[in-house]
């Protein structure tokens, strides 16, 4: 691909994925008013949308009931899209998230997006009392899609159903397939709808799972091409030392995880106590990941860009310090705008 048909930043969008992150046990109000305070700011800075994510017995994340909170957030801003990336589909009936989106895009017309992924998004003890022993792994996720669209369009159904989704049916909310494999690729490309990948966390499968999209991708009344968004852990500060020291709260995020220890979030820290393994599987884990200051988060943007041919970025910038991730997130916008 030449330089001249290549896309540069300032060509694409950029919205932000939030997990309304907990920093210390039993302060859950005071993290859902600092998630609807980064919307405003980073809708003041022109971002395209504000996402937010289903995980379930975690206690640093608060954004388990994602739907209210897409709520909340939608209510404390006016022209950011806000939706969920994503709700984990198989963890619910599909009318009772047709009702609840369809209850927000009511609410915030033209502004709520969908945004489906088929991981329980938590243990399987947890999945297990989600789902109350209906068996579901995933594997019924194509069914169960099919059943929400029809929801909201009853012409996509077989026949006519005595069961409407009210508030629901006949709205047009953008559905999204998320995933972190081939498998939610080939099915957004052969269903014509779009896809978001989660290179945030699966780095490995990025180029091959959007490979896997587009060359899957069948036009529909949803997009007539392809529509790709990557999500990318960024970190930006005034320098390279001060950005590296704050993406420690991430990796400490990370090694919790490998570690099995809950924990929430936690400031960061000048060296990590970790082992070789621990360092060589974080790394691997985070290999998309882009810290640095602006000029240093420039080029590695635009390399990642040049790699991936994203539509849109979708950003996760875990900073333990809420003020400095509203800093990292104008730096961000300010190299964007080029």
């Amino acid at each position: 691909m030449s330089n001249q048909t290549k896309k540069q930043l300032k060509d694409i969008s950029y919205s932000v994925l939030d997990l309304a992150p907990v920093k210390e046990i039993g302060a859950i109000s005071d993290a859902l008013h600092r998630s609807r305070d980064l919307a405003q700011h980073v809708e003041k800075l022109g971002y395209n949308r504000f996402w937010l994510a289903e995980h379930h017995n975690m206690p640093f994340i608060a954004s388990s009931a994602t739907s209210v909170v897409i709520g909340h957030v939608a209510a404390g801003t006016s022209t950011l899209r806000v939706g969920s990336g994503g709700v984990m589909l198989p963890n619910h009936s599909p009318l009772v998230i047709a009702e609840q989106f369809g209850t927000l895009e009511s609410l915030f017309p033209g502004r709520i997006d969908l945004g489906l992924g088929r991981a329980p998004g938590t243990d399987q003890r947890t999945a297990f009392a989600l789902r109350r022993g209906q068996g579901s792994m995933g594997q019924d996720f194509p069914d169960l899609l099919g059943e929400l669209r029809s929801y909201f369009d009853p012409t996509l159904s077989q026949g006519t159903s005595p069961v409407r989704a009210v508030p629901g049916e006949g709205l047009n909310i953008p559905i999204w397939l998320l995933g972190s494999s081939l498998y939610s690729a080939q099915l957004a490309g052969e269903l014509g709808l779009p896809y978001s990948f989660a290179s945030h966390f699966s780095p490995k499968n990025t180029i091959s799972a959007l490979e896997t999209y587009r060359s899957h991708f069948k036009p529909s009344k949803v997009l007539e091409e392809p529509y790709a968004m990557v999500g990318v852990n960024i970190i930006v500060a005034d320098t390279d030392e001060e950005a590296n020291f704050l993406a420690t709260t991430l990796q400490q995020q990370f090694l919790n995880l490998i570690r099995n220890h809950e924990a929430p979030m936690q400031p960061p820290v000048e060296k990590l106590n970790a082992s070789e393994y621990e360092l060589a599987a974080l790394h691997q884990q985070l290999a998309t990941s882009i810290v640095g200051g602006p000029e240093t988060v420039e080029k590695k943007m635009q390399e990642f860009l040049d790699e991936t041919q994203a539509d849109e970025m979708m950003v996760i910038s875990s900073i333990y310090d809420h003020e400095k991730r509203k800093k990292s997130y104008k730096l961000l916008s300010d190299i964007t705008k080029g």
